[in-house]
């Protein structure tokens, strides 16, 4: 079949998909405790999409094109049995990848179990391998050496090579930049920098605060010299560069200082089932009420053939001081 193209000519390729708004880190850039405290309501279980409500979605989203889907939370590990939900993605035409995005918290006890139900691949967020570093930022004092055998427990179970996010912050975690650097090289893991973005209305979020992909590349250019990389996909948001000695290779991911929004083919449904065409959005498309109001399958597909098509997004490449404080959709509710 044709694939969807939205206004501005791309297709839907990519699908992101929330299994759980909870996490059990509470990272100022995306869920400070000062908002999201225990006091804080999260979806209540019945509200979530069911594994055979998401397993339905999948399916057509495969039929409209997308041929890759990515789980994610708040931390998706927290929802019982994930295994499950991958094998049944894992079973459906047209989806070749199927990858998750975690904390690692989780990931050692998990790792074997999702690889064998079908998991392809698996990225691992870790912002700096000093314990007192991160276990400011994850805000609960969870030590670096969980996350990294998680990762070692990844690659172990054939999710090689793990991506490794971390997102850098101006003044809280930049001077981590190069001993990052250091003991990824040659590790078979790919490193990936990501500037600091304005997601969501609750992390107060400014531009001095970015520490931009350009100074990064010089940094660790100036130690170990790189070069440019093409990109592994049409679409992939990660500029690439290897290492000019052989060591691997690092991604930096500059939403904000360099947009790739006319590349973007990511769609993403939070855990209660709404469908977001942008990271940086307000509101959502209620899916789980065609679900739930037992729509056929024609009906579905229409509807997100027609959010689709409708899709004008460029936020990245509008952004002004002014529109960055306007409201806007938590990353902990549809993942990054």
């Amino acid at each position: 079949m044709n694939a969807t193209l939205d206004q501005r000519a791309r297709p839907l390729r990519d699908l992101r998909i929330s299994v759980t708004d909870r996490c059990n880190f509470r990272c100022g850039y995306c869920m400070p405790k000062e908002i999201f405290g225990g006091d804080f309501a999260f979806l209540p279980r019945a509200e979530l999409l069911s594994f055979e409500e998401i397993a339905r979605l999948a399916r057509l989203f495969a039929e409209q094109g997308v041929t890759k889907i990515r789980l994610t939370g708040g931390e998706p590990l927290l929802r019982r049995k994930l295994e499950r939900l991958v094998e049944m993605l894992a079973g459906v035409d047209g989806i070749a990848d199927i990858a998750l995005t975690t904390n690692g918290a989780l990931l050692a006890g998990k790792a074997r179990t999702l690889a064998d139900a079908g998991l392809t691949r698996v990225t691992v967020s870790l912002d700096a391998l000093d314990d007192e570093v991160f276990g400011a930022i994850n805000d609960v004092g969870f030590p670096v050496a969980r996350v990294l055998a998680g990762i070692d427990a990844a690659a172990q179970a054939g999710l090689a090579p793990v991506k490794v996010n971390m997102v850098v912050k101006r003044g809280v975690n930049d001077h981590h930049l190069l001993p990052m650097a250091d003991h990824f090289r040659r590790s078979a893991h790919i490193l990936r920098f990501i500037e600091y973005m304005d997601v969501g209305s609750s992390n107060n979020w400014t531009l001095d605060d970015v520490f931009p992909a350009a100074e990064i590349l010089r940094a660790i250019d100036a130690s170990w010299p790189l070069h440019p990389l093409q990109p592994s996909y049409p679409g992939e948001v990660a500029k690439r560069h290897g290492y000019r000695d052989g060591a691997g290779e690092i991604g930096l991911i500059a939403s904000v200082t360099q947009p790739f929004c006319g590349n973007c083919t990511r769609a993403r449904i939070s855990a209660d089932g709404k469908l977001y065409t942008c990271l940086f959005a307000a509101r959502g498309h209620d899916l789980r009420a065609l679900l739930r109001g037992q729509a056929p399958d024609r009906e579905i597909a229409e509807r997100l053939s027609s959010i689709w098509g409708s899709r004008a997004d460029r936020y990245s490449e509008a952004r002004t001081p002014a529109n960055a404080r306007h409201p806007k959709v938590e990353m902990s509710y549809i993942g990054g």
